[in-house]
């Protein structure tokens, strides 16, 4: 074999290794499709798994709630209420209110069938006449006599008349007198008959004691109303008014927090039919008695502001501050649970809850307000945010609410 021939049997190493590296190279390539395609799935599985968490509601707050002592429920009621009847007994025939109607006092407000009174009264009118027309005949009578009485004395000093005229006048002065007492005394008597028969006709008109409100209508044109509604079907109260500008609240609270109470201490009203409505009050009474029952104090709260929407019967809230409020205090601020808010490269944010996303947002706050923070600038009422953000949560993500 001649070296030529040997030399084309030499292994070309170079090429080997050529070989090699384009046979690695593949793997690698396929190696990093893998990941990514690992990394591509493991985000796509992330967005459409939806994180839960608590939410709560942006809301308004008072800064009172910061003050507050002590709260109790209880309802609105009038101080000065009645029920107005008649005290004769007779049927309704006008009626001249209905609910809501504003009277004075004095008014009348419904009228009873009278003209069996209104006649009695009408003949007691007639016999005061009478015998204030007998008086005055009395009267001149009694002039007449005294007159006579005194001509027949001066005639018998002058020895003109006998003594027994001069008796016969005087008896006719006397008796002029005597008639003048006794038609004094008629006329008196008429009088009083009189007021009496007044006094009928008026009971059968239904006044109302005071300014007020009428709250209730009890009975209608054509029934019977008597003092004691024991007649079948009798009705007792005409109408029920009260004096709207003695409305208070009467509150339970507990005998064991009566010592947080005190006369004169401010509070704030909150009504159940007026939500946004806040209304300043002051202890007024403090009732001197223990409901054994309840283990309870009623304690009587007066309103200081007046708002003509509250109503009597209505269900109320009350606050018992330690200290009078500023008026700039005494407005709603918009609040969070201090629970939202949460730290973002040294920023205050919280997480709004939009389209079931979680939407960072700045946030910038004002006072502490109980176990809520103001807002001044970033959420308004009625937002969705999430409470306790963990630090996983980012911009976007999606989220299942679990309303706390």
């Amino acid at each position: 074999m001649s070296n030529e021939d040997l030399s084309r049997l030499k292994i070309d190493r170079g090429s080997a290794a050529t070989g090699t590296r384009k046979k690695r190279f593949p793997l690698a390539a396929w190696l990093a499709i893998a990941a990514m395609l690992v990394v591509l799935g493991f985000l796509y599985f992330r967005s459409g798994i939806a994180v839960e968490v608590e939410s709560a509601t942006v809301t308004t707050a008072y800064p009172s709630q910061s003050f507050t002592l002590l709260n109790a429920t209880g309802y609105v009621v009038a101080q000065r209420k009645a029920a107005v009847a008649s005290k004769a007994t007779g049927r309704v025939e006008w009626l001249g209110v209905t609910e809501g109607s504003k009277v004075t006092e004095g008014e009348i407000i419904a009228r009873l069938e009278n003209a069996d009174v209104s006649a009695t009264m009408d003949q007691a009118a007639a016999s005061v006449n009478v015998a204030k027309a007998n008086l005055q005949q009395a009267q001149a009578e009694l002039v007449d006599a005294q007159a006579a009485f005194t001509r027949n004395r001066e005639l018998l000093g002058k020895g003109f008349i006998s003594p027994f005229a001069y008796d016969t006048v005087t008896a006719r002065y006397h008796k002029a007198q005597a008639a003048l007492r006794g038609f004094g005394a008629e006329v008196a008597v008429a009088e009083a008959n009189y007021r009496a028969a007044r006094i009928a006709v008026e009971q059968t008109l239904i006044r109302a004691p005071f300014d007020g409100v009428v709250l209730t209508k009890s009975a209608n044109i054509g029934d019977v109303v008597t003092p004691f509604s024991s007649a079948l079907d009798a009705k007792g109260a005409v109408v029920t008014m009260a004096d709207m500008d003695t409305l208070e609240v009467e509150a339970d609270v507990s005998e064991s927090n009566l010592p947080k109470v005190k006369l004169g201490q401010p509070c704030e009203i909150q009504l159940d039919a007026l939500p946004d409505l806040r209304l300043r009050g002051m202890v007024q009474r403090i009732v001197p008695t223990v409901d054994r029952a309840k283990a309870t104090v009623l304690v009587k709260i007066r309103f200081v502001d007046h708002d003509a929407q509250v109503l009597p019967e209505m269900s109320a809230k009350v606050a018992f501050l330690e200290k009078e409020m500023a008026s700039d205090q005494r407005t709603a601020r918009v609040a969070v649970l201090s629970d939202a808010i949460t730290q973002r490269n040294g920023k205050r944010v919280i997480f709004l809850l939009k389209d079931g996303k979680a939407a960072e947002t700045p946030i910038e706050t004002g006072e502490k307000i109980g176990d809520m923070v103001e807002v001044l600038k970033g959420a308004k009422a009625g937002d969705k945010v999430i409470l306790r953000p963990g630090d996983g949560l980012d911009n976007g993500d999606k989220v299942k609410t679990a309303v706390k």
